[in-house]
């Protein structure tokens, strides 16, 4: 979630899906809100019935834009575009709030001289280096800062400087930045912004976005209408936005957009990060990610950050409340290895692994197909069928010596070795697949406890209703007894190397007839205590650096405050205001609206009586509200941080983005961002048109697999691939279909896999409603069913038409209803940020008929050449680029 935490501070949605109600305005973007988030879209509706504008912008027409008073179709890909319009009517037409920008942004910030932007470099902002493909960040940074400032949001970019980078403590003089608060200085960030998005004009957005000028006009009009002193407006997005190589930078647009307007902090305002499902945040919070430790504390890389004073340093910012960051390493090493972890060792640092290069899905996997890994575990996800180029993981697993997948059912990852497609056509066969597949059936959330952490930051207890059948187990039990077993395999070994395993605390308690580990006293340990009696600490203001605490998560800090399981709570919505602090619990410390000190004035009262939610209390000398105030308790606007002052003491009484180094929301991002300090419109890898604005087409930062196995198509206009394709989901399944597609009930709501067309291209391409056709792209063909409609329409750019397609990408080929996979179409290509695949725009062609013979590119097929006088065309200017065909496992800078 680097985007709204490069921005913001913190990566996750800033308000609550209940808040939505009191919301002006919203803009749902990349997102399909009501079909994919039905349960939050009521508050929508709800919003809509007290007046709001509800504002839905896709490729495609959908139950979302039903329910919307204003629907804007638009080109896949063109968001920075579209959003970077706003920008520029905001800017032009001063319709920002001023006196919010003035005081709690970075807007006034003064740049170095030796800045240069896009509009100067054809594309490219200064930093770039042309032999690693890598920007540098330096020539970002605020004018006369020793350094490079300290990013709060993306601090797992290991050696980025201001994110985990060498040299001097970062963000030391931050106090003494330079800064014009009348806004007009040539090298402030505002005039910096203006110049960025000048050329983002109506009629450019227009011509880029395939948007009619008027209706452009009418989204950025009503908008800037909605929002103010009295008015809020909120934006809503999902992976529609994510899943681009200028994924983050989307989002980070629509915080650049909140933040001019006034609507971070505030009621009805805010972006909503919708996650794909239950615990996604989750599990970004405590992380399934190779980079993090939970908390978003970053792992430590090899060979800069062998000792723990280097780590700590790399890390740590003198300035904003990551000066905490020694507080919450020390106590999460105490948690981990208990009495084992000392002052004199460095509180077992050494045994945490150390990072080599990159190590993110994709990366591993292209090393798996050519046969780097040995082994691999598989749970919770189906990436055969829910991730990119689905056939080059098929592929892939036929490599392993060993796999080992747990799930409630037999999926497609589990079976690629007997079920596949191309073992069913005899172009491989099983015995010739050395892999050993172990299968272990899962529990369902039913059959066991835990907690989920929704889309909102909201931690909620469920409770076991059955014991799972048979021999399924839940996932805590199977990795409880994994570690088990490796504890007491190791237990006798006088190896350095067994060090870890053996001090690893691993003292759970079980419970019931199957020795379940008890999920409350995980929580007990992610929430912290004190070492020497044990008793939980209130939050992570108690966390200490000395060893005395120790502490799972420091963000999570207070879940099990007083030794009560906090997200249990359960206190019914009549008896309690909106806010709701007393049903389940939100990080940090039940905040429900992060940065509501924004929500008053520089002098602590509320912008508006209408729009009042937290603010000063002089009488008590303390800020006071709706909800729990996201600031420093008993520090009062009037406070101002003097020169010299370091750690929290920086931040200044109107200073409401506690975790930013200089306590501003950050209009421009002076570091961790690795493409860039402002967002800028890059075509998709696979476009249908050449770049309007720059002579660089594509995000010149961003990561791409170039493998024979994973064949890209023309970077724009290529003849073999007309049409222009999105994939989404369906209401009716579940990401890959593991669940769903197992459900007679389910299937039969959807029982086949399909592709959607306007009645335009129908009758160009010559296909029917309901009959088969197959669609191609340079990975390969899939056979469906056409699906006519109206919800997808072309659209003019410049001179020519664009026709879209829409493809769901639940199916496969295990369950009641089978299918061919839409992601066996999909590339290896990410945004450099969170390596986050670009599966919501690629060049395809679809032809009537089932013509599809099984042709995937990572099975040996090879797409067909450009037809004579037709010639590839650049993603990169000269000497632009990624320099390596992928990212490396072993870094060799």
């Amino acid at each position: 979630m680097p985007g709204l935490g490069i921005t913001l501070g913190r990566g996750g949605a800033t308000n609550f899906q209940q808040d939505l109600a009191n919301s002006d305005c919203i803009l749902i973007q990349g997102s399909n809100m009501a079909e994919c988030h039905p349960v939050g879209f009521q508050w929508v509706m709800e919003a809509r019935e007290r007046g709001a504008t509800v504002i839905h912008v896709d490729p495609r027409f959908s139950r979302t834009s039903a329910m919307a008073d204003v629907f804007v179709p638009l080109r896949a890909g063109t968001d920075i575009a579209f959003l970077g319009g706003i920008i520029h009517y905001i800017l032009e037409n001063e319709r920002y709030f001023h006196d919010y920008v003035v005081h709690y942004t970075n807007a006034p910030a003064i740049l170095r001289e030796d800045f240069r932007d896009t509009e100067d470099l054809d594309g490219l902002f200064s930093g770039y280096d042309p032999e690693t493909g890598k920007y540098q960040p330096h020539t970002w940074q605020y004018e006369g800062l020793d350094g490079v400032v300290p990013a709060a949001g993306h601090k797992e970019i290991f050696a980025e400087p201001g994110a985990g980078g060498h040299g001097k403590v970062q963000g030391k003089h931050i106090t003494e930045v330079a800064r014009d608060k009348t806004l007009q200085h040539p090298r402030c960030v505002f005039q910096v912004l203006k110049r960025h998005y000048a050329r983002y004009t109506p009629a450019v957005v227009s011509r880029i976005c395939g948007v009619p000028e008027e209706l452009f006009l009418k989204v950025a009009r009503t908008l800037c209408d909605n929002s103010g002193r009295e008015r809020t407006s909120a934006i809503c997005y999902a992976v529609g936005w994510t899943q681009h190589s200028v994924g983050v930078q989307n989002i980070r647009a629509a915080g650049i957009i909140q933040l001019l307007l006034g609507n971070i902090g505030r009621p009805g305002g805010g972006i909503m990060a919708l996650r794909g499902h239950a615990s996604i945040q989750g599990s970004s919070d405590i992380p399934t990610l190779y980079n993090l430790l939970p908390g978003y504390i970053p792992m430590p890389h090899a060979p800069d950050a062998q000792r723990f004073d280097q780590y700590v340093h790399n890390n740590v910012s003198a300035s904003g409340w990551w000066s905490e960051f020694p507080k919450y390493i020390v106590s999460l090493l105490k948690a981990y290895y208990g009495d084992a972890a000392t002052k004199e060792n460095d509180w077992g640092f050494h045994w945490l692994p150390k990072l080599t290069g990159d190590h993110s899905h994709m990366t591993t996997v292209a090393d798996m197909a050519d046969g780097k890994l040995k082994g691999y575990f598989v749970m919770g996800q189906n990436p055969v069928v829910g991730s990119m180029n689905g056939a080059l993981h098929r592929k892939a697993l036929h490599e392993l010596e060993w796999l080992v997948v747990t799930d409630l059912t037999l999926i497609e990852t589990a079976e690629f070795w007997r079920t596949a497609p191309e073992i069913l056509r005899g172009d491989v066969r099983p015995q010739d697949i050395q892999t050993e597949v172990f299968f272990f059936p899962s529990a369902a959330h039913t059959e066991k406890s835990g907690s989920f952490t929704n889309t909102q930051r909201l931690l909620q207890w469920h409770s076991q209703a059955v014991e799972p059948p048979g021999e399924a187990r839940s996932d805590l039990q199977f990795i409880f007894e994994l570690g088990r077993r490796l504890k007491a395999l190791y237990a006798d070994s006088t190896e350095e190397k067994d060090r870890p395993i053996q001090a690893l605390t691993w003292d759970y308690p079980t419970h019931g007839p199957l020795d379940e580990p008890d999920a409350e006293a995980v929580l007990r340990e992610i929430n912290g205590y004190t070492v020497k009696d044990g008793v939980p600490v209130p939050g992570f203001a108690e966390l200490e650096a000395d060893g005395s605490t120790a502490c799972g998560c420091w963000l999570y800090s207070g879940c099990y405050a007083d030794g009560v399981n906090q997200p249990a709570r359960r206190k019914p919505g009549q008896e309690q205001t909106i806010v709701a602090l007393e049903w389940g619990w939100a990080w940090p410390a039940n905040r429900r609206l992060l940065y509501n000190r924004a929500s008053a004035d520089p002098e602590g009262r509320p912008w508006s009586e209408r729009k009042k939610y937290v603010w000063w209390d002089e009488g008590k000398r303390r800020w006071t509200g709706e909800d729990v105030p996201d600031f420093i308790a008993d520090r009062p606007p009037s406070y101002r941080a003097s020169k010299g002052d370091q750690g929290l003491d920086t931040l200044s009484g109107d200073d409401p983005f506690l975790l930013q180094a200089d306590g501003k929301g950050w209009l421009f991002a002076p570091s961790g961002m690795v493409d860039g300090p402002l967002p800028t419109h890059y075509e998709p890898l696979e476009s249908a048109v050449h770049n309007f604005l720059y002579g660089q087409q594509c995000n010149p930062a961003r990561y791409d697999w170039r493998r024979r196995d994973n064949p890209m198509a023309r970077a724009w206009e290529d003849p073999r691939y007309p049409y222009m394709l999105t994939t989404y989901r369906l209401t009716e399944h579940h990401t890959a279909g593991g669940m769903s597609r197992w459900l007679s009930w389910l299937s039969e709501l959807q029982p086949e896999m399909f592709v959607e067309v306007s009645p335009e291209l129908a009758a160009q391409a010559e296909l029917e409603n309901g009959g088969w056709c197959t669609v191609s792209t340079a990975r390969g063909q899939v056979e469906c069913r056409v699906l006519v409609t109206e919800r997808l329409r072309p659209l003019r750019v410049g001179d020519r038409l664009v026709h879209q397609v829409g493809m769901p990408y639940h199916w496969g080929y295990t369950g009641r209803v089978k299918g061919e996979s839409t992601n066996d179409l999909t590339a290896f290509s990410a945004d450099p940020n969170v390596s986050i695949q670009e599966s919501k725009v690629l060049a395809c062609n679809v032809l009537p008929g089932q013509r599809g013979q099984g042709k995937l590119a990572a099975m040996g097929w090879e797409p067909p050449p450009l037809p004579p006088g037709v010639v590839e065309v650049p993603r990169d200017k000269e000497g632009v680029g990624p320099p390596s065909p992928q990212p490396e496992q072993d870094a060799r800078e």
